[in-house]
């Protein structure tokens, strides 16, 4: 990998990519930035460097060693086809064809494949809690709402948060980004609604989690929220397994799991929040609870950093696991 290239580095999850790189010393020889036109002429830091943003062509395409796309659907679409090296994906618009990979839980699914997808932000957060408890008591069904922050939306909607927060806290007027205000509300999330009233974020999350976890047959409901909170993501789920357990068994089935952290302290009633999650690698989860109201049934809480885990650091741990064959 010795020419490894950025395609969106000047978005927030690009930007974060290019940080992973240099903090977990990952082995190239030259790191390429590409942007967007209005981004040209712009620098990014790296190590003492400051790397100056291209503009993606089919040639500079052909130098790479390692692409990381994280520049949406569509340029993933355009450029991925063409690309001579490997890639790894962070947008939605190969994951249902290529490997799509969380590298705790399922590495083997890289085979040879040369273009790798990253998932889904809200399902890393929901399948890291979970993958070990589905090999154990093999999940049935999935019931989950989550509580997603801006830097789900792109650099852009943090930028709008933190601007519409201030003018609302300064008492004047902002110009809207949608028909209602974001700062101090919810919303439902609003990527594209389909005609079964889900929307694409919710169907992302079902699908990505039956490829995952390698079972078709898991029936999931998601509803999922914006929230203003700049860059950590929640979730609550309600999981009904076909094998009965303990709630003993739960704890001791996440104990040393690779990247998950169990948080929680129920002397103070007290379990992880975004505030906590910014800027650590590792998902916090617990409020682990036995549903009482169905048969073999778990409840609890799972909170990620939507830029780390849940997209760049990711999407570099698939790329570490590349250089390792």
């Amino acid at each position: 990998m010795k020419t490894v290239g950025v395609i969106g580095a000047s978005g927030a999850v690009g930007r974060e990519i290019v940080r992973q790189l240099e903090l977990r010393a990952f082995p190239l020889e030259e790191l390429r930035l590409f942007a967007s036109e209005k981004s040209l002429g712009k620098t990014l830091p790296f190590k003492s460097e400051s790397i100056l943003l291209e503009k993606l062509d089919f040639a500079a395409l052909q130098d790479l060693d390692l692409a990381f796309f994280c520049a949406g659907s569509s340029v993933s679409r355009e450029w991925i086809p063409k690309a001579k090296g490997f890639v790894i994906d962070s947008s939605s618009a190969f994951r249902s064809e290529f490997p799509l990979i969380i590298p705790e839980i399922n590495a083997h699914a890289i085979g040879n494949s040369r273009a790798i997808a990253s998932p889904n932000c809200t399902a890393t957060v929901l399948l890291m809690t979970l993958f070990k408890l589905h090999r154990l008591f093999k999940a049935k069904r999935i019931v989950a709402s989550t509580y997603q922050a801006a830097s789900g939306g792109g650099a852009a909607l943090l930028q709008h948060l933190e601007e519409e927060t201030r003018a609302h806290l300064e008492g004047r007027p902002h110009p809207p980004l949608f028909p209602f205000p974001y700062a101090f509300n919810v919303y439902p999330h609003n990527s594209s609604l389909l005609p079964s009233g889900y929307v694409e974020e919710e169907m992302k999350l079902a699908d990505e989690t039956r490829k995952i976890l390698e079972d078709p047959n898991i029936q999931v409901s998601a509803t999922c929220v914006r929230v203003p909170v700049l860059r950590a993501h929640s979730i609550s789920a309600n999981v009904e397994f076909h094998r009965p357990f303990r709630i003993e068994e739960i704890y001791e089935a996440l104990e040393g799991v690779e990247g998950l952290a169990v948080f929680e302290d129920r002397r103070l009633n007290r379990f992880a929040t975004p505030a906590e999650a910014v800027g650590k690698n590792d998902i916090f989860c617990g409020r682990f609870r036995i549903d009482p109201s169905q048969p073999n049934t778990l409840e609890f809480w799972a909170v990620g950093d939507q830029l780390l885990k849940g997209a760049a650091l990711n999407a570099v741990q698939i790329g570490e696991l590349l250089l390792r064959g």
